[in-house]
């Protein structure tokens, strides 16, 4: 079997999309080395050494949209990663997938310039319309396609996402410390991760903990957000135990996991939330919104709150930093939960999928 790949955001997206793209070729090409993965891109920044993988050169500027689809058709399957099919085919056209992983611009329609929302809306609904086979990456974004779309419910399948096995792994107490030395943090804190917009929410977690002595480390890219949060932190004297951090690698954001002692995420809304399952298997107990997606993600083990709701914030966040038992329960329990997102359930998932379109 050949299978294509749109491989933009594989070769240009160091997070979000591009962990997803890379994940899954990496699981598939692991687990079904039989099979070819084509990736279609203009200009890669690598290629990877794979021998089922292999690197195809998109022809001219406007090739994603233009030539791609031509280009594709001799592949068995082609599978838009982000949203996106190419907008011409050959004669030959193989079958399409086309992964939608959430409807934000139309869930939280002020995030985006109105522009922006209409082209993404047109690309989203034509993709829904030319693929065979529209994979929701949860039940929540199933829902939102069928609202938003009116994609029959009979087209969509849920496949969830996985993450990088460097947060499956067991680190040192060396690596450890290193880590935490590099960054001159605490022995003890809790943890967010993810860009620091408004949609992500972070400011509720200072204002939670305003008036305690927890330190919190956020990891993310800086958007003008993240000054009200700087501000806010600067204000009621939180400087020295608020952590902003930026430009991190992979491997170091895993290691930060495995030391943070509650994971904080209380996002407006995902299509998923990769950083929930990343806590999960770093054996971190979390604490996320309970409306949504997040159940989702975090499972029965998991906290909930109205993340709009200061003072619960704070209330249950205080009780586990000072569980030590209800912590070791969750982790424990967390880590059972998350085995459902593990690369050799996801990867047959995928893998029958593609054998039944066929």
């Amino acid at each position: 079997m050949t299978i294509g790949y749109d491989g933009k955001r594989y070769f240009h997206n160091k997070s979000g999309l591009g962990n997803y793209s890379r994940d899954l070729i990496r699981i598939l090409s692991t687990n079904y080395p039989e099979h070819q993965y084509y990736l279609y891109d203009e200009r890669p920044d690598s290629i990877p050494s794979h021998p089922s993988i292999s690197h195809i050169p998109i022809k001219g500027f406007l090739g994603r949209q233009l030539s791609l689809g031509k280009q594709a058709e001799g592949c068995d399957i082609f599978h838009g990663l982000s949203g996106e099919l190419p907008l011409r085919w050959g004669k030959k056209s193989p079958k399409k997938i086309v992964t939608i992983h959430d409807l934000i611009f139309e869930k939280l329609p002020d995030y985006y310039a109105f522009l922006d929302r209409k082209i993404y809306f047109k690309k989203f609904q034509y993709a829904c319309e030319k693929a065979d086979i529209v994979v929701a990456i949860s039940e929540q974004t199933k829902d939102d396609i069928i609202e938003h779309f009116g994609t029959p419910e009979d087209k969509i399948k849920v496949i969830y996402q996985g993450c990088s096995h460097l947060f499956k792994r067991i680190y040192s107490a060396a690596e450890k410390t290193e880590i935490k030395e590099k960054y001159s943090l605490p022995d003890e804190f809790i943890l967010n991760v993810g860009t620091l917009e408004s949609r992500k929410n972070g400011l509720i977690l200072l204002q939670a903990l305003k008036a305690t002595d927890i330190p919190l480390v956020f990891i993310g890219r800086k958007t003008d957000y993240a000054k009200k949060m700087e501000q806010f932190a600067q204000e009621n004297k939180m400087e020295n135990r608020v952590h902003f951090l930026e430009g991190l690698s992979n491997e170091e954001v895993a290691i930060l996991y495995s030391l943070a002692k509650i994971f904080a995420y209380p996002s407006e809304y995902e299509g998923f939330g990769i950083p929930i399952i990343e806590a999960l298997y770093s054996g971190i107990p979390v604490v996320t919104n309970q409306a949504g997606v997040f159940p989702e993600a975090g499972g029965p083990s998991s906290a909930y709150v109205d993340i709009h709701n200061a003072e619960e914030v704070k209330a249950k966040l205080i009780s586990l930093w000072d569980n030590e038992l209800e912590r070791e329960r969750m982790s424990r329990e967390g880590r059972t939960f998350v085995q459902k997102f593990d690369d050799l359930t996801l990867a047959k998932q995928w893998m029958e999928l593609y054998q039944t379109l066929l």
